[in-house]
């Protein structure tokens, strides 16, 4: 087991026990805390004039040998560190792919390598940014980053719990606040100050604002400052991404469902006791520093990839995350429905309903980030009459060309539905420099619930492209999270079984958008490449649905006309007149059987049925009628 064993420090003493209103107890003897030493991975320890680095908190919220602390009943193990150390935020200032975007972007844009480098650390980085900016520096370079522990320390324990609640949610783009001094701000009111203060210097302090979704808003909304292809500010602004202001412009916003609650999930009434080698008071509603979002693809990535990266995190502890990550997107961002409209001897349309589950857009973020449908329709023999959004090699997809727009209704294979934001440079060409971004020449990505344009922060979330005309989308849809997409299948008077077959992939990194940086070389980029051509591209399975119609009762084999007609009355009510007394039979769309019985010569009122095309046969006469009940 390759865990950080926690060893009890030396401020245990009898009395600090007894003024705590413990029972002195010893957990490990010295012979053991020898032993653990030498079995345990490391983390970096220490201060660096402003922040401690994660090895000091590893002391006492790490792995405890015992299975006291930080666990729990069936929740089994859930210490801080161990969780927090394969997430996305602990990699952040390692991974592979952020430092070849990083690299791509001083490449084209060389005079603002400052300034580029500058910005990403400052989330990617912060204990070694803004740290370095406290003691005076003017830059914090890649360069400066790889050589600094608590740079490569990532998104740390106190580049959250170091936050003070000063201008909480108002800031964006790396704009963190900090508190100079060495407090730690939590959830549970009067912490037990004494082991953290002898232990690392810090002070535990209870504050609310640590379950605040404004702790996440400093590094989840980016906006950039435009340049042209000559690397010239050009005076205009770009919203790159804006999670936190996605979620202040949904219901969950409204309901104080925050960031934490979904990303950091919370035990509940789960006793748990928070300090390994102390005997202390459980605390409840613990909340797990897992973090899973939707990034399976780097998560696996850097697992396969960690003795080079240099990650300290298990194969056990990965595999976790990357369970957590993979329920996250599998429970918690798309549903799908699929339902038939119609079908006659030479068509079939169906209604596919795509709904976000997330309190912010889906896909949410880095703007790679992508949804895409994947349409099929088969025969009774298994033979593909319609499809729409299938993939070849490295799952590219095999139809989709430059920038796909948005679709309300799909008639052709080669188009595609995918719900993304696409950048434009100054010349509206498609870019991935994120410092070109000028234009937005698509955003469709599926909004929140609540969803408003009334919204005080409409500005950076606004809807792009030609989804701003689909009804459907940004109609009532729009504040219930929802797009509603109509397919037309061609059936050239196929009549059999129709198998159908909706389903909604999730890709973090698509290849498409690699292809600009693949061209180029740098270091970082020919890294990454390595371990992105050995990877496992396949996308995440959100969602799927399926129906099945039946054979199809046609109208080519009538022969006799004008034995049926019909017409409404005042309140829309079919009137259906026939030739003669006739036993008939009933068909939905889909070729179920709804209702047999009797009509006579004359007319008949035509039984109440739900909205939508029916079939009405006689096999005493072979005739039919197509009837629309609205």
């Amino acid at each position: 087991m390759n865990k950080k064993v926690v060893i009890p420090l030396v401020f245990l003493s009898f009395s600090l026990l007894y003024l705590c209103g413990s029972t002195p107890e010893k957990f490990h003897t010295p012979e053991e805390v020898a032993m653990y030493n030498l079995v345990a991975d490391t983390l970096h320890e220490g201060y660096n004039g402003l922040f401690a680095a994660s090895g000091d908190c590893e002391q006492c919220h790490g792995y405890d040998v015992n299975g006291i602390a930080s666990s729990g009943g069936e929740t089994g193990d859930v210490n801080v560190v161990d969780d927090w150390k394969t997430s996305m935020m602990a990699m952040s200032a390692k991974d592979p792919f952020w430092r070849a975007k990083v690299s791509h972007e001083v490449l084209t844009i060389p005079n603002h390598q400052e300034e580029i480098e500058d910005k990403c650390t400052s989330c990617h980085a912060s204990m070694g940014h803004f740290a370095a900016f406290h003691e005076g520096a003017e830059h914090y370079s890649i360069e400066d980053m790889v050589q600094d522990p608590w740079g490569l320390d990532g998104v740390s324990c106190l580049s959250c719990h170091q936050q003070k609640d000063e201008a909480l949610g108002d800031t964006h783009s790396g704009d963190i606040r900090f508190d100079t001094t060495k407090v730690a701000y939590g959830q549970y009111i009067s912490p037990l100050a004494s082991p953290m203060v002898l232990a690392t210097g810090y002070s535990p302090v209870f504050s609310e604002h640590i379950q605040d979704a404004g702790i996440c808003a400093s590094c989840h909304t980016l906006i950039t400052e435009t340049v042209d292809l000559d690397g010239e500010f050009i005076g205009s602004n770009f919203v790159e991404q804006a999670t936190y202001h996605e979620w202040l412009n949904s219901t969950y916003d409204d309901q104080d469902i925050s960031c934490q609650n979904c990303h950091m999930p919370n035990l509940g009434d789960t006793p748990i006791f928070l300090i390994a080698g102390l005997n202390t008071a459980p605390r409840q509603n613990f909340s797990v520093h897992e973090f899973a979002g939707a990034n399976t693809f780097m998560l696996q990535l850097m697992k396969d990839n960690k003795e080079e990266l240099e990650l300290s995190g298990s194969d056990a502890d990965f595999d976790q995350t990357i369970a957590a990550t993979f329920e996250s997107l599998q429970t918690q961002s798309a549903n799908l429905s699929l339902s038939a409209l119609q079908r006659d001897e030479n068509s079939a349309s169906f209604s596919v309903t795509v709904s976000n589950l997330a309190g912010h857009k889906f896909p949410s973020g880095y703007p790679a980030r992508r949804l895409f449908l994947q349409f099929t329709v088969t025969d009774d023999a298994g033979n593909t009459l319609f499809s729409s959004g299938e993939t070849g090699e490295n799952f590219i997809l095999l139809d989709e060309e430059g920038v796909e727009p948005h679709y309300e209704t799909i008639d052709s294979e080669d188009q595609v539905q995918i719900y993304e934001m696409a950048m434009g440079d100054v010349n509206g060409d498609f870019t991935t420099i994120l410092d070109r971004g000028f234009v937005h020449l698509k955003d469709n990505r599926l909004l929140p619930i609540g969803f408003s344009y009334q919204d005080e922060v409409i500005d950076t979330v606004l809807v792009h492209g030609n989804a701003t005309l689909d009804s459907d989308y940004l109609g009532k849809a729009s504040s219930l999270g929802r797009d509603r997409i109509t397919y037309n299948v061609s059936l050239d008077e196929y009549f059999g079984e129709l198998n159908v077959e909706v389903s909604a992939f999730y890709q973090s990194i698509p290849h498409k958008w690699l292809e600009e940086m693949f061209s180029d070389s740098t270091e970082e980029i020919e890294l990454f490449r390595d371990m992105y051509e050995s990877a496992d591209k396949t996308p995440v399975l959100v969602g799927y649905e399926s129906i099945i119609l039946d054979d199809y009762v046609g109208l080519s084999e009538l022969e006799k006309e004008n034995f049926w007609s019909v017409y409404y009355d005042e309140n829309q009510r079919p009137i259906i007149t026939a030739e003669s007394n006739a036993d008939i039979q009933i068909y939905n769309v889909s070729g179920s059987l709804v209702h047999s019985g009797f009509v006579r010569s004359g007319a008949n009122l035509f039984p109440l049925f739900s909205p939508g095309i029916y079939l009405i046969t006689s096999s005493e006469t072979s005739t039919a009628l197509k009837l629309i009940v609205r």
